[in-house]
């Protein structure tokens, strides 16, 4: 099977074509994984953050009530 330089040009072209939408569309993919990291890791970590202060406070609190009595 052979084909004429024309031919392989075209058939270059086309693989080029494709392959442009093959990487535009793993960019988006990638920065939409990207994006999905980021907000899982601030949705998971900023309330661990909050939870290592709260803990303490709370603690302190229980810990004045029960010596209160209350």
């Amino acid at each position: 099977m052979h084909m004429d330089p024309q031919q392989h040009e075209q058939r270059l072209a086309q693989l080029e074509a494709k392959l442009d939408k093959i990487y535009e569309s793993t960019e988006k993919t990638r920065k939409y994984f990207l994006a999905v990291i980021i907000v899982s890791v601030v949705l998971f970590v900023l309330p661990l953050l909050g939870l290592i202060f709260a803990i303490p406070t709370f603690l302190g609190a229980l810990n004045t009530a029960s010596e209160l009595g209350i």
